[in-house]
Formats: structure tokens, C-alpha cells, sequence
């Protein structure tokens, strides 16, 4: 009973509980809540909790607009994935931090459709009928005179830069982050007054153990890799800038976006160029001082000569702006020991490391809703120089007498001007240029081109690489950085002024194409190209195959230095023998090839040009005669000099494709040249063109193309050796590629109805020579196997690529 009556007092006691009124719990300042936390005032002030781990973010600006950059402070190192030091993250942009509540989000407006306009209902129109990002929910913690304390670490050690996902969709293993090994990076954790710099060490974990080749080339171990990623918060320029109206035909990045206060008589689609924002001291004066200098500072952890190489190379582009009208507007100095590389307010140009050798990029931190650029962020790969060199020792054979010292090293001299090269040229992307890709077709005039070294042989036959690079700006460039920065004096007429400068250039017989149309490899420009020189595609590539004959006349053990490997003689030979690679590519686009320019209506360029039929041909058996199997044989010398690779010494991607075991295999080499040409010719695009252009102005036609291929391979008069085994060879492919191409869905119903022609016609004369016991009767007949399968035939082969003067990479690109 006694028992009975203590649960009834125990109840009444929790029911007057219940009924008592809650009091409010009260939110604690700012001052209260950080109390012991170490301070960093800035942009934007924060507080860190050593005992927790956690960074405390005072949000002071709420619904102001400002910039969020992530970017990857510490890489993977292998430039197969593109993790790399100094990447730029693409979540970046103008965010605002808006309260709901005890909730701060972190919002992305979406600037890609606005209204510009001051009525507010027709903005709230556009705003209201597309979608925002909110990018993270952030709860308050603390308060105080209108600022809000949140905890920002969860968000801070997020896979901001989307690390896992790139991870999976290489297929390089099933990561995902682990909270548990990241933590905030107090080293690289800075506050500015108009920045805010914060870092985190983030591990990712692989879930089922099964890593991919890239990561475990590169990773201690491929069940943990651990990364940096930093975050910038920035103040947003102000509204000085004036914005310049894009156009086509002058070189310039461009941001647009849909304005739906257009009338709709003008196009509603916005196009505004990327440039860094210049102002002259003297707006009247024709060369003037700027207010503030454009300054570029170069990695301090970059070792000389190299040091050296990269800041002179990047000072070349001061000419460009003096031709602008400003002096002293472009700087270039070494970082100095007390910046930090991250900081957004330096333009910087990063040395990075990699495993394997790859892409240099030109990046920039972009205002979206002008397009002025706030921050300019190069990424060098240091591996490029050393290839440089390797493809100067494979043209010289220069080790006779042991290692050159450096002041009479001339493979140290190229390698090093073509860092300076692509110091210029990484750099004029962040300055908002383009690749100009028929630069070299007009006489060098741009280091937005990508540029082949202009190899020649002297009086005596000699090669000779004096003039392998240029040594300054092109003449485009100083029109591109003209007509982009270039202060049109108040009053004046923007527009006519700009278009002047275009014009002015054409007469001169300078122009613009960029990259959609010299990449494709069904491209057909018959002048923009990458890796090419001269006004004359098929005259370059006779030229360069001269030098190409003159290197391996003279290949040998002296292209090595003593003490390497004899087996690593194919690293050196790789480069040589397929030096006329990017050159070849090139002649291929004169076969179904158009001239063209940007013309915009009234400015009184050629629009589109066909290219005659005499001009493809030529193109054409170019092309052949690169597939020649004299031209394709090594002689015994060299093969008898390559041994299989000794053990640390591994097979790579940009050795020939072996058939062979582990000995060097004379006919992959072979195969991979013939490919070249081939892949390029049979390209389905192409082939729809020729059909096309042969009906419309009496063009070549994919019948003859073939017609001449078959008469240089299948007709052509036997040999003996490894030469015949390569016409043999020759044969197959192109009959590999024909039957591709007849069962292409993306070949047009005239080009199939050709190809057809064209394999029943080969099939006739197969046939034909089968009954007359000729020496290769057994390639015939494998020929004519293969035939009653085209479906099965596979349109290329594994094919090296190695670029010819450098590494592929510039941009992105």
C-alpha cells in the first residue's frame, strides 16, 4: 500500500510539472558562446574551438551577396583524374547567407536568367521561375547586434570539390569521405579584410578495397587518400566595371545569361567577355599609367632555371598592353614568403607535381554577374619541361661525349623556351583570351596557339632549332588584348571603335578560330589546327617528315645518356618516329575541308570558302605517303638496339602497342603511323561532308579517297621484308576502316551507299587475285574473311599518342 501511494505522489508531482509555463531558453551572444576560442577578425569573423575542433562562422552580412571559391589546396597527383593542386572548384560563386528561423542557408542565386531592370515585380518574376541552390543549412548558436554564430566544420570538411564522384566515375574506387580523418588545416586558415581563407584536411575511405590504376600510382596506400580543400569567402567587386559586349571574331572567354526584360525585338541571350578590370590614371593621354596595376605572382617553390623561364616568358604580355595604351599594367613578381597562393587577392601561377605528365590550365575567379575577373590562377605541370627536353635529345642524339653541360646544352635551351611559351600562354587565359588556333598559320602571331617547334635542317643538313619558339607575343595577341582592355574615351562611340580593331586585323590577315573547331577530329578548317606550322598544311608536313628522315638516319645509342638503359632508346624513339603526328592531322582536314571566318554580317569577311579538289588530293596523297612502308620501316639498327625493358622499368601508355611479348615490336610501331592518318581520313562526319561537297562544288569524293587508298596498299607492287609485312598491314587497316564506316549509324545513307561500292568493288578484285597464287594469297584470303562481318570490324587501333613539342595541354581548358 505504502507503495501504491508514493507512485500516486510521484505522479502529481510530474503532472504539476507539465503544467508549470517552459521558459524560453536564451539564445547566447556571440561574445558568451566564443569565450576562450581563439579569434581571426576579417571579412568574415571567425573563431576557433581547439578543445572540439571546430571553426565558428560570424555571419554579419545576412542576404548580402559575396563569393565563395572552393579550390583543391593539396592534390591526388595524377593528371589522368585532374586533382590537382590549384584546381578551381565549379560550386564557386556569388552566394548569400539568408535566416529562416534558428536556420541561416547558404544560397546560390542563379544568375544564368535575370531581368535587368528596376522594376522589382518583373525581377521577383524571373527570380521566382528558377530554381536556386541552397548549397548548406547552417543552425544559430549565438547572436548579437544583428550577426549570427553557426558552426561551420560539418560544411567546412564536406566533399565540396565533389572528389568521390569524380573518384567513381573514373573508376577508381568506391570512396567516400570519412569525418573521422578530416579536420580544419590551421596552417593555411587566414582571415583578410576583404577575405575570409579557410582550409580542411579531407580523407577519403574505399568502401570495397578494389582501387583503380590512377589512384594506386600515386596514393601510399589506395585504401585512404587525403586531400586539402580550401574555402575563400570575398567581397564582390563594386559597380564601376563596365562590362564589354562580346564578339566572336576577337579571342575573348564570355559569360552570358538570359535577360527577360528584352525587348523582343533584341536577342534575349547576354554575351559579356571575361577580363580583369584596367582604368587609366589619364584618361585623356594615349599611353597612360593604370590606377591599379595587373599583378601575377609566380610560385615561390619553383626552382631555377625554370624560376626564370616562367616569369620572363609571363612578362611578355606588358607589350600587349602597352599596344593598349597602358604602362606599367601588367607585373609579374615572386610570391613572397609572407602571401598565401590561396589568397583570391593574388594572381597566381602554381608549379604543380604530378606522377605522369600532363595538361597545364589557365583558370580564372570570375565575378558572374559582369565578368570581371577577381583572381587569375595558372597550373603548370612540372613534368612537361622534361619531355621537352627528351624530344630534343631524340632530334639531336647529343650524348656522344656524355651529358652536355648546361651552358652548351641546346635541349635545356628549347625545353626552357617552351616553358616561357607556356608561361605566356596559360596566362593570357586567365587574362580572359581564347585559343587562337590559326596563329600558326599566319605567321606565329599568337601564344594562344598551340605550338609545334619549328624544326629545320641547315646548309649542311644538320637540324637546327634556333628558331624552334618565338620570343614574344603575336601580332594577334596585341589585337586581342586591344580590343578587350583598350579605354574608349568618354563620349565615344564603343562599338565602332572595337569593330575597327577587328577589321584593321583582318586586312592584315589576322584572325580568329578557336577550339570547337580545331579539336574535332572530323575537323575541316584547312588552317587551324594544334601542334602545326605554316600557312600551308601539306608543305609543313613535307618539311617536317625531312627532319623526321634526319633523326632516325642518325638514331642511336648517343640519344640516350650513358648508364641508361639500352631498352629505354624506345622512350626516345617513340616521339621521333611519330614527330610528323599533329602535322598529319592537320593535312587530313584539307581532305572534305571549308575555309571559314566568324563573319558577322557587314564586316566584309570571307565567310565560307570551299577548298578545290586539286587542293584535297594533294592533301590525300600526302597523307599516303606518310603510310608508305619504305617510309614506315625501321631500318635493323635501331631495332637490334632495343632490348625488352629490364625490371624497374616498366611498360607505359606512351610506348608502340607490343605483339610481341616484352621485345620491341617493328610492326606496332607501323601500325600506330598508319593509324594516325587513317582515323582522321575515315571519320564519319568527314565522310558525310565529302559525299556532300562532291555533288554541291565537285569535290573529292569517298570513292576516290578510297580508290587511292587501295591503289597504295591492296595494288601496290609487292616488297620485301618487313616492308611488305607493313603494305600487308597497311591493306587491313584500310579495309578496317571501310568496313567501320559502311555500318555507322551516324553515316548518311549516300555515304553508306558509296562505302558499299567501294567494298563490293575490293571484294572483285580480292577475289580476282586469290586464284593466281600470289605470295601473300594468305593476307587475301583473311581479307575476304573478314569481309562477311563488317559489323565485327573495329574502327581504330590502339594507337600512342605523344604530342610532338610538348605534352598535349594547355587549358581547358
Amino acid at each position: 500500500m505504502r507503495r501504491f501511494f508514493l507512485l500516486i505522489a510521484l505522479c502529481v508531482t510530474f503532472i504539476r510539472l507539465l503544467a508549470q509555463p517552459v521558459k524560453d531558453v536564451k539564445t547566447p551572444t556571440i561574445e558568451e558562446k566564443t569565450r576562450g576560442m581563439k579569434a581571426y577578425p576579417g571579412f568574415f569573423n571567425f573563431y576557433w574551438d581547439e578543445h572540439k575542433g571546430k571553426i565558428w562562422l560570424q555571419i554579419s552580412r545576412l542576404d548580402s551577396e559575396v563569393l565563395y571559391q572552393p579550390s583543391l589546396s593539396a592534390g591526388l597527383g595524377s593528371n589522368d583524374i585532374g586533382l590537382d593542386r590549384g584546381l578551381l572548384g565549379a560550386t564557386g560563386g556569388v552566394v548569400r547567407f539568408t535566416r529562416a528561423g534558428n536556420k541561416v542557408l547558404m544560397i546560390q542565386p542563379n544568375f544564368s536568367y535575370r531581368a535587368m531592370t528596376k522594376d522589382p515585380a518583373e525581377r521577383r518574376a524571373v527570380e521566382q521561375s528558377f530554381a536556386q541552390s541552397t548549397l548548406w543549412g547552417f543552425t544559430v548558436e549565438a547572436e548579437s547586434k544583428g550577426s549570427v554564430l553557426v558552426d561551420a566544420t560539418a560544411f567546412l570538411l564536406s566533399d565540396v570539390m565533389g572528389i568521390a564522384n569524380r573518384l567513381r566515375s573514373m573508376h577508381q574506387g568506391n570512396y567516400s569521405l570519412d569525418g573521422s580523418r578530416s579536420a580544419v588545416y590551421l596552417p593555411a586558415t587566414k582571415n583578410f579584410p576583404l577575405n575570409t581563407e579557410i582550409e580542411a584536411t579531407v580523407s577519403f575511405v574505399n568502401n570495397d578495397g578494389q582501387a583503380g590504376e590512377f589512384v594506386r600510382s600515386v596514393a601510399p596506400t589506395s585504401d585512404a587518400i587525403t586531400l586539402r580543400i580550401h574555402h575563400s569567402f570575398v567581397q564582390l567587386p563594386d559597380s564601376h566595371y563596365q562590362p564589354r559586349v562580346f564578339d566572336p571574331r576577337a579571342g575573348f572567354f564570355d559569360i552570358s545569361y538570359f535577360d527577360y526584360s528584352t525587348p523582343v525585338y533584341e536577342p534575349i541571350e547576354k554575351h559579356f567577355i571575361t577580363r580583369h578590370r584596367l582604368v587609366k590614371k589619364d584618361p585623356t593621354a594615349v599611353v597612360s599609367e593604370p590606377v591599379k596595376p595587373i599583378v601575377y605572382y609566380l610560385d615561390n617553390g619553383t626552382p631555377e632555371p625554370i624560376r626564370s623561364a616562367l616569369m620572363e616568358g609571363a612578362r611578355w604580355w606588358s607589350k600587349a598592353f602597352e599596344a593598349a595604351g597602358f604602362r606599367n599594367a601588367f607585373q609579374v613578381k615572386l610570391l613572397p614568403d609572407s602571401a598565401d597562393p590561396r589568397d583570391i587577392r593574388y594572381n597566381m601561377i602554381n608549379w604543380v607535381h604530378r606522377s605522369t605528365r600532363g595538361w597545364s590550365y589557365g583558370a580564372s575567379v570570375v565575378d558572374p554577374r559582369t565578368g570581371e575577373i577577381i583572381k587569375g590562377n595558372v597550373t603548370l605541370g612540372s613534368l612537361r619541361v622534361r619531355q621537352d627536353y627528351l624530344i630534343a635529345s631524340g632530334l639531336l642524339a647529343p650524348f656522344e661525349k656524355g651529358l652536355p653541360v648546361d651552358t652548351a646544352n641546346p635541349m635545356l635551351k628549347m625545353a626552357l623556351h617552351r616553358l616561357r611559351h607556356l608561361a605566356a600562354h596559360e596566362v593570357g587565359h586567365t587574362l580572359g583570351l581564347a585559343h587562337n588556333y590559326i596563329a600558326s598559320a599566319q605567321g606565329r602571331a599568337s601564344v594562344m596557339d598551340y605550338p609545334h617547334p619549328l624544326i629545320t635542317l641547315d646548309q649542311q643538313g644538320n637540324i637546327d632549332l634556333s628558331d624552334d619558339y618565338t620570343d614574344e607575343i603575336g601580332d594577334w595577341d596585341k589585337v586581342s588584348i586591344t580590343w578587350g582592355y583598350q579605354e574608349i574615351p568618354k563620349g565615344g562611340d564603343e562599338h565602332a571603335a572595337l569593330d575597327k580593331v577587328i577589321k584593321d586585323a583582318a586586312a592584315r590577315g589576322l584572325t580568329f578560330i578557336s577550339d570547337r573547331d580545331a579539336r574535332d577530329p572530323g575537323g575541316m578548317h584547312p588552317n587551324a589546327h594544334l601542334w602545326d606550322n605554316g600557312k600551308d598544311p601539306v608543305t609543313g608536313l613535307r618539311e617536317l617528315m625531312k627532319v623526321r628522315a634526319k633523326a632516325l638516319a642518325q638514331f642511336g645509342e648517343n640519344d640516350i645518356r650513358p648508364g641508361m638503359p639500352m631498352a629505354t632508346l624506345e622512350d626516345v624513339l617513340v616521339p621521333v618516329y611519330l614527330m610528323h603526328r599533329y602535322q598529319l592531322e592537320a593535312v587530313t582536314k584539307v581532305v572534305g575541308g571549308l575555309y571559314y571566318t566568324y563573319a558577322l554580317r557587314g564586316d566584309g569577311q570571307v565567310v565560307t570558302r570551299p577548298l578545290t579538289k586539286e587542293q584535297e588530293l594533294g592533301a590525300l596523297n600526302a597523307v599516303a605517303d606518310c603510310m608508305s612502308p619504305e617510309l614506315l620501316t625501321l631500318p635493323d639498327n635501331i631495332i637490334r638496339l632495343i632490348p625488352p625493358r629490364p625490371a624497374g622499368y616498366e611498360y607505359t601508355p606512351e610506348l608502340f602497342h607490343h605483339r610481341t611479348g616484352l621485345a620491341f615490336d617493328a610492326l606496332g610501331a607501323a601500325e600506330s603511323a598508319t593509324d594516325l592518318g587513317l582515323s582522321f581520313l575515315f571519320n564519319t562526319d568527314r565522310l558525310n561532308r565529302m559525299t556532300e561537297y562532291q555533288v554541291e562544288n565537285g569535290g573529292l569524293g569517298v570513292t576516290e579517297m578510297i580508290d587511292t587508298l587501295i591503289s597504295r596498299t591492296w595494288k601496290a607492287p609487292r616488297l620485301k621484308g618487313l616492308a611488305e609485312l607493313i603494305r600487308q598491314q597497311n591493306g587491313q587497316m584500310v579495309l578496317t576502316y571501310v568496313l567501320s564506316a559502311s555500318v555507322d549509324d551516324k553515316a548518311s545513307f549516300a555515304t553508306k551507299a558509296q562505302l558499299r561500292y567501294e567494298l563490293d568493288s575490293l571484294k572483285s578484285l580480292l577475289e580476282d587475285m586469290k586464284g593466281k597464287r600470289l605470295p601473300d594469297e594468305g593476307n587475301i584470303a583473311l581479307a575476304l574473311e573478314r569481309m562477311k562481318n563488317p559489323v565485327g570490324a573495329k574502327g581504330t587501333v590502339r594507337t600512342v599518342v605523344i604530342p610532338p613539342g610538348s605534352p598535349i595541354g594547355c587549358d581547358e581548358e
